[in-house]
């Protein structure tokens, strides 16, 4: 399967964040800068709806011109990629926001102009959910429609860069049965496995049939990334019990595997991600027991999700200790700042860079 590097975070312009692989040269505290496409839409009037995501030369328009935005802004940083070359650009990254799962499946996506889309609230029925089982890409009008945009790429760009966000089996499983699937996975788990078995089997032959397509553009994507947003909705013991073997499956069926669990507490779960194989990435919020998580998984890049609310309302010296701690405990590492909002000052978010710049000088 070859080998793998660690993974890092990685925010495209108008995209939430994903990862992507690291060089292995990336600094002691590495900052990962992202903005809302609110933050775009007012700075650019640029219009997030369904075009974006369905029309990759607008997209592509779009994405020119909040690089020039962010060079104008912030030259000389890494900020959504600036430092790296306009062409061939990555105009996959971000496309339908993290919906791309649950559409596959028939849930109607939900587009706003200045924000990233979301899904109807149409759940599955118990019939539905006892009769689940996973589509057939081959006649699938979502994962075709992406196919096309695919290939439009290729022939525009030459190569298809970027990632999809198919998000984690828990998220998109929500995202087909509401609420419901946590009473649920109490009381119905044979029913939760078959839909977990589904998504995780459609997650993957997606991926693979998109890395496939990649490679043969001479881009090499051999990983998967989960994102395990609504972890906390669940114990432990849940977790270890009904979604760890899905999450390991994933793991064995990529070269390696990215972990995203926001900014929330991860450590009910450290002990059992430690079981997942070649884990390349992994991050949690500030709560969480990261001298711990440094010694579970030494291997990984491990990432420190920094909420926007902090980067807008604590004082600088504030975030400074924070940073300071991050390091001190949890370092080498990248911290996440992502979804910032219209109306953060530019000079705060050059001070956050800076700050990861001195302190990175110190190890």
């Amino acid at each position: 399967m070859g080998t793998c590097n660690q993974l890092i975070s990685y925010i495209a312009p108008g995209a939430p964040a994903t990862r992507r692989p690291g060089t292995g040269n990336e600094p002691f505290l590495r900052p990962e800068i992202g903005f809302t496409p609110r933050w775009y839409r007012e700075a650019l009037g640029i219009d997030f709806g369904e075009r974006w995501h369905a029309d990759p030369a607008y997209r592509r328009e779009a994405i020119v011109a909040m690089r020039g935005e962010l060079r104008r802004r912030f030259g000389g940083t890494a900020i959504g990629g600036i430092d790296r070359p306009d062409e061939p650009l990555d105009l996959l990254t971000g496309t339908y926001g993290a919906s791309t799962v649950a559409a596959i499946f028939g849930v109607p996506i939900v587009y706003s102009s200045d924000n990233w889309p979301n899904c109807e609230h149409r759940y599955l029925s118990n019939d539905e959910m006892d009769a689940i089982a996973p589509p057939d890409l081959d006649r699938n009008p979502h994962f075709q429609a992406l196919m096309n945009q695919v290939e439009w790429i290729a022939a525009r760009e030459g190569r298809v860069l970027g990632y999809i966000n198919w998000q984690g089996v828990l998220n998109n499983a929500q995202r087909l049965r509401g609420e419901q699937l946590f009473i649920d996975m109490m009381e119905e788990p044979e029913r939760c496995a078959r839909l977990f078995d589904a998504v995780t089997t459609t997650m993957i032959d997606a991926a693979k049939r998109l890395h496939a397509r990649q490679r043969e553009s001479g881009v090499d994507v051999r990983f998967f990334t989960v994102s395990n947003c609504l972890v906390n909705m669940v114990s432990s013991r849940a977790y270890h019990e009904q979604l760890l073997p899905f999450d390991k499956r994933i793991s064995e069926a990529f070269c390696c595997i990215g972990i995203h669990n926001c900014a929330w507490n991860a450590n009910p779960y450290l002990d059992s991600y430690a079981e997942v194989p070649r884990v390349a990435y992994m991050d949690m919020g500030i709560m969480s027991d990261l001298e711990r998580a440094r010694r579970l998984f030494p291997d990984a890049r491990r990432a420190l999700m920094y909420t926007p609310m902090d980067v807008a309302d604590k004082s600088l010296d504030q975030i400074r200790s924070d940073f300071q701690h991050i390091a001190d405990t949890y370092g080498p590492c990248d911290i996440v700042l992502a979804d910032i909002e219209a109306g953060t000052p530019d000079e705060r978010v050059l001070s956050l860079v800076e700050m990861c710049r001195v302190i990175s000088a110190r190890f």
